[in-house]
């Protein structure tokens, strides 16, 4: 399928479709939406070890305990015994910041330039998240959209996450595990690139570089999600408005790159 802009889009078939009785989607939810799809698909398609919120807490607390091994070694009645198994420690929980701080820098980068994206251009419709070599090679590749009601002008609210928001976005990662997404393994660290769809006057140059040729090979085949919202009239209509045909495609300069971590071996 070619992904050019505004084409066949109103004839569009979907691998999961969710509806929700919301009037329009906030920029807060999109975002939370968007930042779970992330965790889901780099988790189920072994990325990562664990989920990323537990990786998330395990980050934080290996960074308190170096501050508080540092802070014990300052101490000046430290035996020597206690002070080799401190240093020892400190080694240790060194590695394993080490290892996992480019993936949580990159995912925090991420993040920070979803939301900057979002406040600049909140009525975002389309995202991509491909997983392989390139975004012109994908192994996986999940497009979501979403349907905004037209009376979507800017987004001034933070991005707490609300109950509502917390439940249509797990509410999306059960209907994609439901589907089999991620039931495939792709062994072996992989990059995953996002894209958004968004007008040309989008100006975050250190977050998103323009990409207006994009396009998937023929013969790959995403797996696409949509989220509709209950529009003003009470009816589902085309979910992409007038103006999608302004819309280019721009890449996310933040790329997470997968962990090699030793997987367990299925007998």
């Amino acid at each position: 399928m070619e992904m050019a802009e505004g084409e066949g889009s109103t004839e569009e078939t979907y691998d999961v479709d969710i509806a929700t009785t919301a009037s329009s989607l906030g920029g807060s939810v999109v975002f939370h939406i968007i930042n779970d799809i992330v965790g889901f698909v780099l988790y189920m398609h072994q990325q990562i070890p664990s989920v990323l919120q537990d990786m998330s807490l395990e980050f934080e607390g290996l960074q308190t305990e170096f501050v508080d091994l540092e802070a014990n070694l300052a101490q000046a009645e430290v035996k020597p015994l206690v002070r080799r198994k401190i240093v020892s420690r400190k080694r240790e929980v060194k590695q394993g910041i080490k290892k996992l701080q480019k993936l949580m820098n990159t995912i925090s980068s991420l993040r920070s330039a979803l939301q900057l994206m979002i406040r600049e251009a909140p009525g975002i419709q389309r995202v991509v998240l491909i997983l392989g070599g390139s975004p012109l090679r994908p192994q996986k590749a999940y497009e979501l959209l979403f349907t905004h009601s037209d009376n979507v002008l800017c987004y001034e609210g933070d991005f707490a996450k609300s109950k509502a928001a917390d439940a249509l976005s797990k509410k999306t990662i059960r209907a994609l595990i439901s589907t089999g997404a991620g039931s495939i393994s792709c062994p072996g660290p992989m990059r995953l690139f996002i894209l958004v769809h968004a007008p040309p006057s989008l100006n975050l140059p250190q977050h998103f570089l323009p990409k207006r040729d994009f396009r998937y090979n023929r013969k790959f085949v995403p797996l696409k999600l949509r989220i509709k919202c209950r529009t003003q009239d009470n009816e589902t209509s085309s979910p992409l408005n007038s103006e999608t045909t302004d819309l280019i495609w721009f890449q996310c300069r933040h790329v997470i790159k997968g962990l090699a971590f030793q997987q367990p071996v299925e007998e």
